[in-house]
């Protein structure tokens, strides 16, 4: 019987992961799902993968998801992702008195057209940020939000959602005294990055002028 190579059930695990990662990967851009776990489940059910071993961390969905958009959207891509930043721009401008930060996919690069501008504000009471949208006669909704810290601290926080033109706007209000103190990314489980609008012109820039 002839002997199997060192090293083939490995590289068969690294396999089965990336089909997996790129089937949830196309499942996220396709169906505007966001949340990974649910694009590993059903990319894993779809191609009939029961080895928990086989499902990708999110970070490989996050690589595959780049990669997908380079070879099927491309300069598409690189638009949409202009107009999200520069609309992420002025919505920091637009709650500077709250000492906002663009955070996610936006910052890092991997949005798509379901994505939404996604803002850190901080305030004494979440209050002040709906009275400043209503007296703004901005409508909105408002929900919960969880956002972790270590494996076992966890807080809820209120996240006002509304649409500017063609581009939805998400903004999380924590309390003043948090900026210094960012929650776990949900894709890499690291503190998650915070930018200024300094720092987003600075991108920007770097970018390059407007496609035309």
């Amino acid at each position: 019987m002839p002997r199997r190579r060192n090293g083939s059930r490995p590289r068969t695990h690294h396999n089965g992961r990336q089909r997996v990662a790129q089937e949830a990967a196309r499942i996220m851009l396709d169906h505007g799902i966001r949340d990974y776990g649910v694009a590993k489940r059903k990319a894993a059910e779809r191609l009939g993968v029961r080895d928990i071993g086989q499902l990708p961390r999110n970070t490989e969905i996050q690589n595959a998801l780049v990669e997908y958009r380079r070879l099927f959207h491309g300069d598409r891509h690189t638009v949409r992702l202009r107009t999200l930043r520069q609309a992420a721009l002025e919505a920091l401008r637009f709650f500077e008195p709250f000492s906002p930060r663009l955070v996610g996919a936006v910052l890092d690069g991997s949005a798509d057209d379901h994505s939404a501008v996604a803002i850190h504000v901080f305030a004494d009471a979440p209050e002040e940020l709906a009275l400043f949208l209503e007296e703004r006669t901005i409508p909105f909704d408002m929900e919960q939000r969880r956002m972790r810290y270590t494996r076992d601290e966890e807080e809820d926080y209120p996240v006002y959602r509304f649409a500017a033109g063609d581009v939805n706007v998400d903004v999380t209000v924590f309390p003043a005294g948090a900026i210094r103190r960012a929650p776990l990314s949900p894709v890499d489980g690291r503190p998650m990055r915070r930018l200024d609008q300094r720092g987003l012109e600075t991108l920007l820039e770097n970018d390059g002028p407007d496609p035309g």
